[in-house]
């Protein structure tokens, strides 16, 4: 990810063209460090996200609306008073830092006319937003305060004098000419790698630019500068002439790219980059809508991420003692088959009380039960009579026998357990929002693996949204469970008997139900329904994955089963390698 002086400069285009002569009406701070202003411009209403996370730290125009806290925080409702109905004279950024200054003109306590400046600085753990009165330069407050305890350098308070971080050693490259470029490069390091040279040189890159410069230069950007011979020096200095002339010309069409594997975001910048040359860079016609895109993909992930790592955390542990129960079982299930030699000790022991005498700690006996009357050693217990070593070995046999019948409908049901967990699992891997980990929180909630946290949560019921929805390349209509309350009513209500029902042989997953209205399904549906079924499990990432199918009439669920558990028979199974090459093929419906 880089917002760096490229992009702010982008940004600060478009605000100009947008915002420039607009009124502030609301102001909200929906995070200790974030903003929400809206402002009227131009015949609309526009929402301008500031963010000084040290994360995160960013600016643009947003269309996603934010819940906000029912008393505001002190730098809002500061903010409130000094720039509510403000007009906006001017958006600028300092040199090519990635520092924004908004002149606002406004009035004071009195109803005098006054200017401030909203500055809003984007430099990652040093990031802050900082109101001050233009004339005296003195700062009325900020987001974050500086007192000298956190820096010694440059302290943040009301009644401060406001002052800029310099960049030390760096030049502006929007003034620079090459003399400067090779001034810093005979300066620089000789084992410093080249893209690193150009970003701690100038201001405004990152190493994303950095990268790109050397793209253009046609050079290896982790070279280092030892190596570079005059020829490659030139290159670089038109390489890094050719990226400055596209920011000085404004020549922005603001792209993304996203991973193949999983379609993140995997780098975004206000034009397209030569560096990804032949990956799929979506431009966007504003730098705002893109920057939208990528932070709230960013935020969703990261919320998902953090959302099910709790619940995932809750199961691992579940589906542990499941495991170590299910271990202890079939132990215990292997033992209580050797009950049968207890009740011939028994047996033996109570026909010849009369030839055993008290005190022995074993006995030979001719075994009644075995065709040529061998001898068996009989184990006792010296400190009992041999009465009470019989009741001993009869209580031992009743307790097997009745272990025996109770494991074997214990195991089934641990089982079930077990892979119930597994595909709950599943389901938080595949979850792409904060929605599907509450539908998965509310089952497991239902299932009793969580308890609700208070009265109101009892309240809350949790709307189940619908499965995923695609469409083969031969018009067929195919559903994809999203969790376990999903695959049961997809399987059980929504498909019909005469439906394709698949899932993958043996591995937690999907129900996916192809809809055949009647049609015999041709072979190339069937494979693209075993690809989804295959990704939409935990053999996402092998290279072949066994899918069955058989016809949804052949599938039930089991007395007592688990949400989403199901047997099923008559099947016929596929194999089948879930790629994202050929994932992509086949097309998806939007909710």
């Amino acid at each position: 990810m880089s917002f760096d002086g490229i992009v702010t400069r982008s940004v600060v285009s478009e605000l100009n063209s947008i915002l420039l002569g607009g009124r502030i009406d609301k102001i909200y701070q929906h995070e200790k460090d974030e903003m929400l202003i809206q402002i009227y411009s131009k015949g609309k209403n526009h929402r301008l996200l500031i963010s000084a996370s040290s994360n995160n730290p960013r600016i643009y125009l947003t269309s996603s609306p934010k819940t906000n806290p029912l008393s505001p925080p002190m730098f809002c409702m500061l903010l409130r008073k000094h720039l509510t109905g403000s007009i906006i004279l001017d958006i600028r950024q300092r040199g090519l830092d990635r520092v924004v200054i908004f002149t606002l003109s406004g009035k004071d306590e009195l109803g005098n006319p006054t200017e401030r400046e909203l500055i809003v600085e984007i430099m990652g753990k040093h990031s802050n937003i900082i109101l001050i009165d233009k004339d005296s330069r003195k700062i009325i407050d900020s987001i974050k305060r500086i007192p000298a305890e956190i820096s010694r350098v440059r302290q943040l308070l009301p009644g401060f004098d406001y002052s800029f971080i310099e960049s030390e050693g760096k030049v502006d490259p929007l003034q620079s000419d090459q003399n400067d470029f090779y001034d810093h490069l005979d300066k620089a390091n000789g084992s410093q790698k080249i893209f690193k040279f150009l970003y701690q040189s100038f201001t405004g890159l990152s190493p994303l630019a950095g990268r790109e410069i050397c793209s253009i230069a046609g050079l290896d950007s982790d070279r280092v500068i030892l190596s570079l011979d005059d020829n490659d020096k030139n290159n670089l200095l038109n390489g890094l002439n050719q990226f400055i002339q596209k920011v000085k010309n404004e020549e922005f069409k603001p792209v993304y790219i996203l991973k193949e594997e999983d379609s993140n975001v995997e780098a975004f910048y206000a034009f397209p980059l030569s560096q990804y040359r032949g990956m799929n860079q979506i431009e966007t016609n504003s730098v705002s809508k893109m920057l939208d895109f990528v932070y709230n993909s960013r935020d969703t992930s990261d919320r998902v991420k953090q959302k099910s790592a709790s619940l995932k955390k809750i199961l691992h542990t579940k589906l542990e003692r499941a495991q170590n129960k299910l271990s202890k079982q079939r132990e215990e299930l292997l033992n209580s088959k050797d009950r049968e030699k207890y009740k011939v000790y028994a047996d033996l022991i109570q026909s010849n009380l009369y030839r055993i005498n008290k005190g022995l700690d074993q006995v030979i006996l001719e075994n009644f039960y075995d065709e040529n009357l061998e001898k068996l050693k009989v184990p006792l217990d010296p400190k009992t009579s041999p009465a009470e070593n019989a009741q001993r070995y009869y209580k031992k046999y009743g307790k097997l026998k009745t272990a025996n019948q109770l494991l074997l409908a214990q195991i089934p049901e641990t089982e079930s357990e077990i892979s119930y967990i597994e595909h709950v699992l599943v389901s938080l891997e595949n979850a792409t929002d904060v929605k599907e980990l509450d539908e998965i929180k509310d089952e497991l909630i239902l299932e009793g693996y969580i308890q609700r946290r208070s009265m109101k949560d009892r309240k809350k019921k949790v709307k189940l949204s619908g499965p995923l929805r695609f469409v083969s390349s031969e018009g067929f209509e195919i559903f994809v469970g999203r969790n376990n309350r999903q695959n049961e009513m997809l399987t059980m209500k929504i498909a019909k008997k005469e439906d394709i029902w698949l899932h993958t042989k043996g591995i937690p997953g999907s129900h996916v139900i192809i809809k055949t209205e009647g049609n015999s399904v041709p072979e190339q549906t069937l494979t693209e329904a075993g690809l989804l079924a295959a990704y939409y499990s935990k053999g996402r990432n092998s290279g072949s994955v066994e899918v069955d199918y058989t016809e949804k009439k052949y599938v039930r669920k089991p007395k007592n089963g688990k949400t989403g558990l199901v047997v099923y028979e008559n099947q016929k199974t596929i194999v089948v390698n879930p790629s994202p090459a050929e994932l992509d093929k086949i097309k998806k419906i939007e909710d």
